[in-house]
């Protein structure tokens, strides 16, 4: 348990609860707190394969299996937070119930209990919220309604946007902070289990690796050439600054972009492997899957604009720094594990 002073003299600190906390983004987070010192419950499954080495140098004081999160929170356990991460996030989804019951009605019922008990929640939202991106990309809750997901993941991502909006705006109780982040496309270490919901990085590094070249899929939007499609990239490690700076200020409410503001092509990244990977610069462009076409953004780009106005000022890793961090610090390491 961590203490801290108070003008009553010293307090513990609840615990911090994440939830999807071996998973990637989770896991990092996870690593960051313990190494903050505090005590933290990860809330998902270890499976039985090498998930449980995201966690395997910095482990929680408690995991507990999702089906099991209702009783565990019935014990009136004292929590300071809630990151709550966990989710069916495979773009390709197509089980509508299972969808609905983990990613809104979960997420409701947490929501709702840290209302009850006064509890902060950060949850992760997510950049498939906009879709083909010809409504934009802005934060802005007036904005939101005109969003039009490609997706089951994405739509059950913004269902639950609205709703949180939805309750704010009636005035209904909400919990003393909260904060969801719309993820952009994150890369870094412990992606490992993530199977065909990895990152392009680590996809690219593999063929590269094995003496390939980079494959690329051919552009299906008219007018752009193969390789021109560009997505707002960002470093993991970015990602759990934002996250660690909202636990820092409490004050911060709101649902807010988390990407780099910066889009940048495929081809790009693809260079950027082979260059951290040094290696010569091969690009080979591939048809792209049946299953993708008609939901695949093939450009989007975070207004980073409110989350600076809420007074978030680190600069956030280029492109080529952060898989030049990746590849020779994690997939070229003995170690990959964070």
């Amino acid at each position: 348990m961590l203490l801290r002073l108070s003008a009553s003299g010293i307090d513990t600190l609840g615990q911090i609860v994440i939830t999807g906390g071996s998973g990637f983004i989770g896991s990092f987070l996870q690593a960051e707190l313990v190494a903050r010192g505090h005590d933290t419950v990860i809330v998902d499954w270890l499976g039985s394969e090498d998930k449980w080495r995201n966690i395997g140098t910095h482990p929680p004081s408690r995991i507990v299996s999702p089906d099991a999160l209702e009783a565990f929170l019935a014990e009136k356990p004292r929590i300071d937070a809630v990151f709550h991460l966990g989710a069916i996030s495979e773009t390709t989804a197509t089980d509508g119930d299972l969808v609905w019951s983990t990613n809104v009605a979960l997420s409701n019922r947490l929501w709702e209990w840290c209302v009850r008990h006064s509890v902060r929640l950060i949850y992760a939202s997510s950049a498939a919220t906009y879709g083909n991106g010809h409504a934009g990309f802005d934060d802005d809750p007036a904005s939101l309604a005109a969003l039009r997901p490609l997706n089951l993941y994405g739509w059950s991502k913004h269902v639950f946007d609205l709703g949180v909006l939805s309750r704010v705006q009636r005035g209904e109780p909400a919990p003393p902070q909260w904060v969801g982040l719309k993820f952009f496309n994150v890369y870094g270490p412990n992606e490992y289990h993530k199977g065909k919901m990895i990152s392009v990085v680590k996809v690219k590094y593999d063929e590269i690796a094995s003496g390939k070249a980079a494959s690329l899929f051919r552009s299906c939007e008219s007018g752009m050439p193969d390789g021109a499609q560009r997505r707002d990239f960002i470093w993991v490690g970015d990602v759990v600054d934002v996250m660690l700076w909202l636990l820092d200020h409490p004050e911060v409410n709101g649902l807010y972009n988390l990407g780099t503001g910066t889009a940048r092509t495929y081809l790009d990244l693809a260079h950027a492997v082979c260059d951290a990977a040094e290696v010569e610069r091969r690009v080979d462009f591939v048809e792209m899957p049946a299953t993708l076409r008609g939901q695949y953004q093939s450009f989007t780009q975070a207004n980073m604009s409110r989350l600076r106005a809420a007074g978030y000022t680190r600069e956030f890793t280029s492109l080529e720094a952060g898989i030049g961090l990746y590849v020779r610090e994690y997939l070229q390491s003995s170690s990959r594990y964070r």
